[in-house]
């Protein structure tokens, strides 16, 4: 096995093990460690469905070839399957041991109805009965051999089925399977006396089955989950309708092979075997578990109403200091480059951008690439709007986005109903850039407004992401933004842009080119730095560049906060390698690069991480910011991950974490907090400016 690289899905469980032990610390809100609990579980399906789904198939056609790390398919799956078991029994101890207890002792009981009050649990099964038994769908398994006329059952993923022994007053055994399917909470919550009783709800269908079926009682019972391979895409060269491509995709899901059946620890032998045949999976994919399944529901319940001592104080977003929001964006914008840092600066002037255009008289088009979006999308509805108004409006609707497919191809049909121009991506290509321009028409000529980001424009997530955006209304990139909106949505070849760096024409050459030139500086006796901040780091190239610039006497620092393929450590090609990952109440989701270039200090801005897939297979975008003061600003950011003591960690050699904490003297510093302070303050500072000073409103045409 190589030693220069950390295999990626090892690195990744690494990365879920810093999230849990979030979770783990008692300094925290109780709440806040059950939120990080359910974010580790959250982060584990999606990690079986696809790394390890993708990973199942490889070894179902006798794959041997070897991943960055020099590992099989079949040698990952093993080492997988062993570090996610302790990782498992990790988070159902820290639930039984240690919070379940916490939150009785708050007033919170989790527990079965067999433990409950008797006349709760009246009003319990009264509920259930009103409720949840007319949702329930029991499918009984049957000795008939399969056949076409007699098909195999199939039964749906990620979610949780209670298996039951029945037995009836003859003596007859049989088993049923009962989804709990969309629709059901998954928990019954009973208040009385200031205790919050929490029922599971496959525990109320284990107590109350013998209101299901009549005459028959319940011998035994399990819960148990199936994981199925999400990693199927669109074969994009024999498409002929991609949206229809794509349906086909997502119910292939529904039926795929499975990668994961987990299944509750109490369950008996007979149960397990029938589970593992219908499942038709191996008994090297189960896992026991000693609790309740689907910990992810849990956010539920770290959400509760009131409880409020036991959730982390609320940070709110700050209106930026840099806009008046008295004036019209598209002025505000043209006096200077806006930087937004989310969500300690409001995502409210990226969508304020879209609705003043959808309703400006002056705005001719509206040009937008859509990954994941909100819900209840108020920029959907603003180009909605701009259309029916008239404006000419063009969105990518990127329905590769893996997960978020359904509600892409629903957006991007409610979108065109309105008269908007939609294109579905890029064939071969994903299409993962965050750029909006806007066209207006200004003193007789066309004046472009651009906004450039690190995250999606989606609402609810630019409250919990912390990512970068820019708005600006320099031409440069306004012509830029035109060449990539005329190659994606023209079928064109795409000119080489002026300023933006794009993916995959542009980007990791300039990077690699970038890379070399700290190198070359630090070998010429000159300062050298790279710094960096990204998601995930796992490019071969990017990193045997990084350890050759390290060799060289660069000082480079790395802020990833999950997968990192690159090795540190004291040999000789990482000597000079820093990496760290903060984990806090934002999910750290920014891309930053700076270079110091012999004091020109480069800093860019990008949708992009330092892997093969974003930076050969998808479109992305680099942006180099031009601001002296956005530069600073962001410099600031990617430094002050380095001086977290309170929630990053130093990422080791073999790819586990330690947690970095003050030492000696040295100030208590917490990245997330410094920011939000900072954002607050000079939030305040001018609002207080605002109501100290008078400003006369003045005729336009007195303005000059």
């Amino acid at each position: 096995m190589s030693s220069s690289y950390i295999n990626r899905e090892l690195s990744w469980i690494e990365f879920n093990q810093r999230v849990l032990s979030e979770a783990q610390r008692q300094d925290k809100a109780l709440l806040e460690r059950l939120k990080f609990l359910a974010i580790s579980a959250s982060n584990m399906d999606e990690f079986f469905q696809v790394r390890v789904g993708g990973l199942t198939l490889l070894k179902s056609t006798g794959s041997r070839k070897k991943g960055l790390a020099g590992m099989t398919p079949v040698q990952q799956l093993t080492a997988i399957r062993k570090r996610v078991k302790i990782q498992i029994s990790e988070q159902h101890s820290l639930l039984n041991d240690e919070l379940l207890p916490e939150l009785e002792k708050n007033k919170i009981h989790i527990c079965s109805p067999k433990k409950l009050p008797k006349h709760i649990k009246e009003q319990v099964r009264h509920r259930f009965e009103k409720n949840v038994f007319p949702l329930l769908t029991p499918l009984a398994l049957d000795q008939e051999p399969e056949s076409d006329s007699h098909p195999a059952l199939t039964l749906p993923a990620m979610t949780l089925i209670v298996a039951c022994m029945m037995k009836s007053k003859k003596g007859q055994q049989r088993i049923v399977l009962i989804p709990i399917t969309e629709g059901i909470d998954r928990f019954i919550q009973v208040e009385e006396l200031g205790i919050q009783y929490v029922i599971p709800i496959e525990e109320a269908i284990a107590d109350f089955a013998s209101g299901i079926f009549p005459s028959e009682t319940v011998r035994a019972h399990t819960v148990f989950r199936i994981t199925r391979n999400g990693d199927i895409a669109v074969q994009e060269e024999d498409a002929i309708d991609l949206a229809g491509e794509m349906e086909e995709v997502l119910s292939a899901r529904k039926t795929s092979n499975t990668v994961r059946v987990e299944m509750s620890a109490t369950g008996s032998r007979l149960l397990e075997k029938t589970v593992l045949s219908v499942a038709k999976a191996s008994v090297d994919q189960i896992y026991r578990i000693a609790g309740p399944l689907c910990l992810s529901d849990f956010m539920q319940l770290a959400f509760i109403s009131g409880y409020e001592e036991l959730k982390a104080p609320a940070w709110e977003p700050q209106a930026a200091t840099s806009i008046d929001f008295q004036n019209s964006i598209f002025d505000e914008i043209a006096k200077q480059d806006i930087l937004l840092y989310h969500p300690y600066h409001s995502f409210d002037p990226v969508i304020r951008l879209i609705e003043e255009a959808s309703k400006d008289d002056g705005v001719l088009a509206i040009k937008q690439v859509l990954y994941r979006t909100a819900k209840n999308s108020r920029i959907i509805d603003a180009l909605i709007r701009a259309a029916e108004n008239g404006k000419q409006v063009t969105v990518l609707v990127e329905i590769k986005a893996r997960f978020d497919e359904a509600r892409n191809l629903h957006k991007a049909e409610e979108l065109q109903r309105a008269g908007v121009q939609i294109v579905y991506g890029v064939k071969g290509l994903k299409t993962h850039a965050k750029i909006t321009l806007v066209l207006r028409k200004e003193a007789g000529s066309i004046k472009r407004y651009c906004h450039f980001g690190t995250g999606n424009y989606n609402e609810t997530t630019a409250r919990l992401y912390t990512d970068a955006s820019i708005l600006t209304a320099n031409d440069n990139f306004g012509a830029d933004a035109s060449l990539v909106f005329n190659a994606i949505t023209g079928r064109s070849k795409l000119l080489t842009p002026k300023h933006i760096l794009p993916a995959p024409t542009h980007m990791k050459k300039r990077l690699l080119e970038l890379i070399s030139s700290e190198a070359s500086r630090a070998k010429s006796g000159e300062k050298a730095f790279i710094t960096a901040k990204v998601n995930s780091l796992q490019d071969k190239d990017i990193i045997d560049a990084l350890y050759s610039a390290s060799k060289a006497g660069v000082k480079i620092k790395l802020n990833i906060r999950g997968i990192c393929c690159l090795k540190t450590g004291s040999r000789q090609e990482a000597k000079n390698i820093e990496v760290v990952s903060v984990i806090d109440y934002y999910l750290e989701h920014s891309r930053i690069f700076q270079f110091h270039q012999g004091g020109d200090n480069l800093i860019f801005i990008s949708s992009a991480d330092w892997m093969t897939r974003n930076l050969e297979k998808r479109i992305e975008l680099m942006i180099p910011v031009t601001d002296k003061e956005i530069k600073n600003q962001l410099s600031d950011i990617l430094e002050c991950a380095f001086k977290d003591n309170q929630q990053a960690h130093r990422i080791l050699e073999d790819g586990s974490s330690e947690r970095i904490l003050p030492k000696g003297k040295v100030s208590v510093f917490r990245m997330q907090e410094y920011l939000q302070k900072k954002a607050t303050k000079l939030a305040k500072a001018r609002s207080y400016t605002r109501t100290t000073t008078f400003e006369p409103h003045i005729p336009n045409s007195q303005k000059r």
